[in-house]
Parts: C-alpha cells; structure tokens; sequence
C-alpha cells in the first residue's frame, strides 16, 4: 500500500522517492507518521539534556544535520542528509550549504557584537534556518529544537514554550504560529517571540 499523507496548511510534501527512505514499512499514514517521528523527536530531546555545547559548536554545519539525523533516523535513511529536490518553500536544493554557512557566519556574528537580544537571536535563527528548508521533512520541528538548543545552552536561559502544543496538527495554536511566522518573514519578529514565550 505504501505511506499515503494528507498535508495540512504550511507542510511540505514529502517526493515518492522520499518515501521510499522509510524504515518502518508498516507507517502507511500520517498519524502513524507522526507518532513514530515524535517518539524518535523524544529521543534527540533526551540526547540534548545534560549535554554542555558551546557557541562553536552549536553553530556548525554538523550540528545542524547531527541533530537532525537524531531527531529522524528511526524513521529515514536520509535523516541528516540534505534534501535533493525543490520544494514550495525554500532555497533551490543546490543552495543549501553556502545559505546554511551564511546564516552560520551571519549568527556568529551577531554572537560576538550582541546584535539581539537572546529571544530574537534564537527565534532568528530559527526563521532563517527554516525558510532555508534543509531537509525534506521536518524543518519546523528542527528549527524550533534548534531555537530551544540556542537559548539554554548559549544564553542559560529556559527553552520556549511554543504554546505547549503539538504544532504538527491542525490547531489554534498551529494558526497562530504560521500566521507569526508570515510576520517574521516580512521582517516583524514581535509576533513569534511571543508566540514562542506565551
């Protein structure tokens, strides 16, 4: 029968050849998907309490993939890997590495001269690493352990609440968080921030 998923507002799909990358033969739908994903998620979360990383090593390139292939090699062959295809959001495929090392280069500076504050240094990254869409599935959930990895580990201080909801279904909160995002994308970060607070 093989996976059939039906998209929600602000997913990208998944290519056939994509599919093909899946572990467990038995996930044939989408709730299944995302139940198998958030327990493989729940896994890379335990991997990242009690762990003591620095600026230099948390924004890198590997970490970035490191911790994507933590949060989804369960599920994919290509966890960790970036995406081969276009997608309906995102750079063009061939330019991922040099948009990733720009926001890695972009970040560190505004480490060294204070550019943000904490909050917005976090939630830019995020912004940026999402809109760059390194991978074929689960930016948004990277992007937003990637926020929370930023703000305990570099700035000490307590990871977002994001609501306090599973993002990943259809919900208020997940149109509140697009429709912050959309701001974010015009340059206004005030929404998510405090959507990533509230």
């Amino acid at each position: 029968m093989g996976l059939i998923i039906d998209y929600i507002e602000g997913q990208t799909p998944i290519d056939e050849e994509e599919k093909e990358g899946i572990r467990i033969k038995s996930i044939t739908t989408r709730a299944e998907l995302d139940e198998f994903e958030q327990l493989n998620i729940e896994k890379a979360i335990q991997w990242t309490l009690g762990k003591k990383w620095t600026v230099s090593q948390i924004l890198t390139e590997d970490f970035m993939k490191q911790l994507h292939y933590k949060m989804f090699s369960d599920i994919w062959t290509w966890a960790g890997e970036y995406r081969k295809t276009n997608k309906n959001i995102g750079v063009p495929y061939f330019q991922i590495q040099m948009s990733l090392k720009q926001l890695l280069d972009d970040s560190l500076f505004w480490h060294t001269n204070n550019t943000y504050d904490d909050d917005e240094f976090a939630l830019r990254f995020k912004h940026r690493i999402v809109s760059i869409h390194c991978f074929a599935n689960g930016n948004g959930r990277h992007s937003r352990l990637i926020a929370d990895i930023i703000i305990s580990q570099i700035f000490k201080k307590p990871i977002f609440t994001w609501s306090m909801n599973n993002l990943s279904k259809v919900s208020n909160e997940r149109t509140d968080y697009l429709t912050s995002v959309k701001a974010a994308d015009k340059g206004d970060y005030s929404k998510l921030i405090s959507f990533a607070r509230m």
